[in-house]
This record gives structure tokens, C-alpha cells and sequence, in this order.
């Protein structure tokens, strides 16, 4: 199976997706997408979790420094607008970051999203290194997630290993950690999410705000 499927809608989500394709973004389309966000500096962990055995699923990491990026490694979501250069995803607006979690939350799979404060240095850091990882391989998400973190300043500890849990359990730990826990009731794929996406917008949301309709909820 292709890593990136976009037509394929009818097709299960896989949260550790296929191979290491080195897809390549143009940087025309690159700095087009580019966007920053007015939210501080900070490196956040999203991590995939099973429902109801608890096990790890997919790890992945969203950056906001001088620009907001996602690195998803061995991911599998896709957008049209959103260029991609080695597993980091550019132009990571607030609707496309609650694409990104309505995408992988399900009946099956609640998403944790556990976010630390940094400085915009090290922010750009991170950026950097995610951009310097490369594509990552088949179930070696939460690997390529650690080397990441192991080349930031302040994460250098980041466990090495391809237990998601593992790398949530130690990232929680790190000062000034706040988590949020999203849960959503679509069925065990992610056809009715791709489905719902209409010119870029979640169905459900409006101008940043939660409309009535299907979205995906903190708890």
C-alpha cells in the first residue's frame, strides 16, 4: 500500500503506515504553506493510544516555533495543502492540527496530546532535527520520535525503543508538561473523516469554533 492513499477513502487507517517513502515537497509549495502560530514555543507529543487494551499505537511529534510543523513518522494522515519532506508536514494550522487528531481518534484509538514549553531557540531546534531525520520505517514511529527529541536540548534522555508508551510516560515528565486527552466515536477508520473534510475545513468546525456535528472532544 501507498504511504500517502489520499483517494484511497474507502481504505482502514493504518497508524503505523507503510514503508519509508522519502516524499519531497517543493520549496515553492514549502514556503507557501508555511504558517506560525501566535501560541508560545512549545514541542508536543501526540501519542496514539489503544481503546480498550491501553496500547501504544503511533507517536508523533507537533513543533511551534518560528513556524508550527508536525513530524509523523511512518504516518499515514495527508492533506492536499499540507507539503510534506521526510515524514514533517508544514502549514499546521489550528484546523488542520484538529484534522490531524480527528483523523486518528476513534472508537478504537483515543489520541494523547501532551505538550511542553520551550524556548523559541529550542523550538527551532527541533524543528531542524526533524527535518534532518529523514523518513521513517514501518513500526519505528516511536524510534524515530526519540531520535528526534535526543537531539533537542532539554530532551537528550528521550528512551530509545518502539514502545509509544514508554516515550509518553518519560515525555510527561519533562517541566511545565500539560496534557490533553481526545476521544471520538467514529467508527475503526478513517473513511467518514475524510469523508467529512470539505475545502480543507473539518466538518463541524467554523472560524475556529466548535459547531454542531461530529468533531473530536477533550475529555
Amino acid at each position: 500500500m501507498h504511504r500517502r492513499s489520499f483517494l484511497a477513502l474507502a481504505a482502514p487507517a493504518l497508524l503505523a503506515a507503510c514503508g519509508a517513502e522519502n516524499i519531497w515537497a517543493s520549496d515553492e509549495a514549502v514556503r507557501a504553506a508555511r504558517f506560525t502560530s501566535s501560541e508560545p514555543p512549545s514541542i508536543t507529543l501526540f501519542t496514539i493510544i489503544g481503546i480498550p487494551r491501553g496500547e501504544g499505537g503511533h507517536s508523533a511529534l507537533m513543533i511551534n516555533g518560528s513556524q508550527r510543523v508536525i513530524f509523523d513518522p511512518a504516518g499515514s494522515w495527508e492533506h492536499p495543502q499540507i507539503p510534506e519532506r521526510g515524514d514533517v508536514l508544514y502549514g499546521i494550522t489550528d484546523n488542520f492540527k484538529r484534522f490531524y487528531i480527528d483523523y486518528h481518534a476513534r472508537k478504537t484509538y483515543w489520541v494523547a496530546e501532551d505538550r511542553v514549553p520551550v524556548t523559541r531557540e529550542v523550538a527551532d531546534i527541533a524543528i531542524r532535527a526533524a527535518e534532518a531525520n529523514g523518513p521513517v520505517s514501518q513500526t519505528f514511529c516511536a524510534v524515530g520520535t526519540a531520535g528526534v527529541l535526543s537531539r533537542v536540548p532539554g530532551f537528550e534522555g528521550a528512551p530509545r525503543g518502539l514502545s509509544p508508551l514508554r516515550l509518553r510516560n518519560w515525555f510527561m515528565k519533562r517541566p511545565g508538561a500539560v496534557s490533553n486527552r481526545w476521544m471520538d466515536g467514529d467508527p475503526a477508520n478513517n473513511h467518514d473523516v475524510l469523508l467529512r473534510q470539505k475545502n480543507g475545513m473539518i466538518q463541524g468546525y467554523r472560524d475556529g469554533q466548535l459547531q454542531a456535528g461530529p468533531a473530536v472532544q477533550p475529555q
